[in-house]
C-alpha cells in the first residue's frame, strides 16, 4: 500500500500540470506570463521531488545537445513539409499557432531559452518519465512521457506541434537515458527552439 500512496502523490502533478496548461493556453493576451509562472512551478517541483543526472562533461553534453537538437529540428522540418504536401491547411496552422502563442519580442526568447526549454525537460524527463520507471520500463516510461509531455500542448489547439512535441519529446527522453545528462537534453532542446524560431522558421 505504500507504493499505491507514493504513486498517488506524484501522479497528481500531472492533472495539476494540464490544469495550469488549459489556463495558459486559453487567453493568448497573458500566455508568456501563465507560461513562465507554470514552468517555474514545473521547474521548483522538478527539483523537490526529481533527481537529475549529468553524467558527461561539458564539451560531451554541448557537441550532442546541439548535434541532437539540429537532428530534431531536421526530423520536425521533413515532417513539416511532408505534411504540407498533402494538406495546405499545414501552413495556415502554423501561421495562426505562431499569430497567437509565437514569441514576439526579445524577452519571450530569452524566457524560451533560459526558463520554458529546461523547465519543460526538468519536468517531463527528469521528473515525470524518472517517476514512471518505477512501474514500467525504461522505454515505456520515455514513450509515456513524451506522450503526456506533447498532449500538454493540445490546449493550443495546434495539433502538429502535439505531434512534433511527442516526437521530439521520445528522441529526448531516449537521449536522457542513453547520456544520463540533464545539461544534455537541455541544450538539445534550446538548440532546435533557436533553429525553429529564429534561424530556419518553417513559416519563412
Amino acid at each position: 500500500m505504500n507504493w499505491i500512496a507514493s504513486a498517488q502523490r506524484w501522479v497528481l502533478y500531472i492533472p495539476a500540470a494540464y490544469l495550469l496548461l488549459y489556463f495558459t493556453f486559453s487567453n493568448s493576451n497573458i500566455f508568456w506570463y501563465m507560461y513562465t509562472f507554470t514552468t517555474l512551478l514545473f521547474i521548483a517541483a522538478s527539483f523537490v521531488h526529481g533527481k537529475m543526472e549529468d553524467e558527461v562533461q561539458t564539451w560531451e553534453f554541448l557537441v550532442f545537445g546541439v548535434g541532437y537538437g539540429t537532428l530534431t529540428y531536421g526530423l520536425i522540418a521533413a515532417g513539416f513539409h511532408l505534411f504540407s504536401i498533402f494538406s495546405n491547411q499545414t501552413i495556415l496552422s502554423v501561421e495562426n499557432f505562431l499569430e497567437s502563442y509565437g514569441p514576439t519580442t526579445v524577452w519571450h526568447y530569452l524566457l524560451l531559452m533560459l526558463i520554458i526549454a529546461p523547465g519543460e525537460e526538468l519536468f517531463w524527463r527528469g521528473f515525470i518519465q524518472q517517476k514512471l520507471k518505477a512501474y514500467m520500463s525504461p522505454f515505456f516510461a520515455v514513450v509515456t512521457a513524451a506522450l503526456l509531455f506533447g498532449f500538454s500542448l493540445s490546449f493550443s489547439g495546434f495539433w502538429l506541434g502535439v505531434i512534433a512535441a511527442c516526437f521530439s519529446g521520445l528522441i529526448w527522453g531516449l537521449l536522457y537515458e542513453w547520456k544520463r545528462s540533464m545539461p544534455l537534453i537541455i541544450i538539445a532542446h534550446i538548440t532546435m527552439t533557436i533553429l525553429l524560431f529564429l534561424v530556419l522558421p518553417l513559416t519563412s
